[in-house]
């Protein structure tokens, strides 16, 4: 067994892997053939000498005075055979190693050996970029599996690069090293999964959090980045100190410093901006080549105007809006972007309407006053009508009261039946 020590030894320096953590499982795996063929075995121990690399089974019993099952039990004179200090209830380990055990326990120790090195071999992959998880590796491109790209990030490990995370149009030629930002590690009993990819806006972030010391050190602070990949980031910086400029220091001398990300990118436009905590402010440099006439943001509603000249427009709006659009996304703010032309028309309008609306407003007053006097007319009318009405009814009561016209009727009668009969 002084090989098996030895080889474990060599294992451990070589992969890795603990010398104890594989003991173990050879041991395991011993006490579960020894189950096989003892049946019941619970109080079978396996030991196996980390020295030496012997192998013995033990059963482990109890002292009785009668023994009932010689499985479990041993009688108080044999355990006083192998030692004085025994008495009534003690356990006792008896050993039990089969004749041949040497050369089951060698298959055993085989097989758990090839497996536990396959399992060590996963669980030190899997911590090792576990740890790496939300940052960059550099892999080495190996070939194309469909339109997939297998790449090398060490000796042991491959990954690879989904058509979804790679930049549109990049092509990659093999032993080409290229940067990879790893978004997840997965274990799975194929071993560790990992997620790569070369369209993470937090590539860019990582990238510039190792070329520029600055970043590094905390003086400057990365506040917000967006991406589209391939085509172009922006970037949001802020400094702690005031004798440090956060642009300058990204851009570096003559540049060098984003033009090295700029290459690891394949030439993708990166914009470097001041963040600010005044939107009207962060909105004007985020719009960033495009310069920018005013700024009328709305917190609540989280929308802002912009007004840009017109020969800018086009610039800041961009290809495809895209311009416009990334510089909502890096502000949280939704943006309406118009020429100096357009917002003057506007107010022109917007005059033009006010105007509209207080003359009908003035007429719509006087209208309402005209309506009014009517009203007033109409009352004034309705009230002497009434009053008309009230006479008349006076005038009715006093013929009630005073029956003067009832005697002239019958004189009239009288009269008239005279003059008939004189006819």
């Amino acid at each position: 067994m002084n090989e098996l020590i030895a080889a474990l030894d060599q294992l451990e320096k070589e992969k890795g892997i603990d010398k104890d953590v594989i003991m173990e499982a050879i041991e395991n795996s011993l006490l579960a053939a020894c189950k096989r063929d003892f049946g019941s075995s619970d109080n079978v121990v396996v030991n196996m000498d980390r020295e030496t690399g012997d192998i013995y089974v033990y059963a482990l019993k109890e002292v009785v005075e009668e023994v009932m099952d010689p499985a479990l039990e041993i009688s108080l004179g044999k355990a006083k055979a192998m030692d004085q200090r025994y008495e009534l209830g003690d356990q006792v380990r008896v050993e039990i190693t089969p004749k041949d055990f040497g050369r089951i326990a060698a298959m055993h120790a085989r097989s758990v050996i090839v497996q536990k090195i396959k399992e060590e071999e996963r669980r030190v992959v899997y911590d090792h970029f576990y740890c790496k998880e939300k940052d960059i590796v550099t892999g080495v491109v190996q070939r194309y599996v469909g339109e997939n790209v297998s790449v090398s990030l060490d000796d042991r490990t491959d990954a690879l690069l989904m058509k979804s995370e790679q930049i549109k149009g990049e092509v990659f030629r093999p032993t080409e090293r290229i940067k990879l930002y790893i978004v997840e590690v997965k274990e799975t009993s194929r071993g560790p999964r990992i997620l790569v990819s070369r369209t993470h806006p937090d590539l860019v972030k990582r990238l510039f959090e190792k070329e520029v010391a600055e970043i590094q050190d905390g003086t400057v602070e990365i506040k917000n980045i967006v991406r589209e990949a391939g085509s172009r980031t922006k970037m949001a910086v802020w400094s702690n100190d005031e004798n440090v400029d956060p642009v300058g220091a990204c851009v570096g001398l003559n540049g060098a410093r984003v033009n090295a990300i700029v290459n690891d990118l394949k030439g993708e436009k990166i914009d470097i901006i001041n963040w600010d905590e005044d939107p009207c402010v962060f909105i004007e440099n985020a719009l960033s080549p495009s310069k920018v006439v005013s700024v009328t943001a709305d917190v609540e509603e989280k929308s802002a105007e912009v007004v840009v000249p017109d020969y800018q427009l086009s610039l800041a709006i961009g290809k495809e809006g895209q311009n416009a659009r990334l510089a909502a996304r890096l502000t949280g703010y939704k943006i309406d972007i118009k020429s100096e032309s357009q917002a003057q028309e506007e107010a022109l309008r917007e005059e033009a309407e006010d105007e509209q609306e207080d003359s009908l407003m003035d007429f719509e007053e006087n209208l309402d006053l005209d309506f009014q006097e009517m009203d007033e007319e109409a009352d004034a009318e309705f009230e002497e009508a009434d009053s008309g009405e009230e006479m008349e009814d006076d005038f009715r009561e006093e013929e009630e009261v005073f029956p003067v016209e009832a005697s002239e009727e019958i004189d009239l009668e009288e009269k008239s039946e005279d003059e008939e009969n004189e006819e």
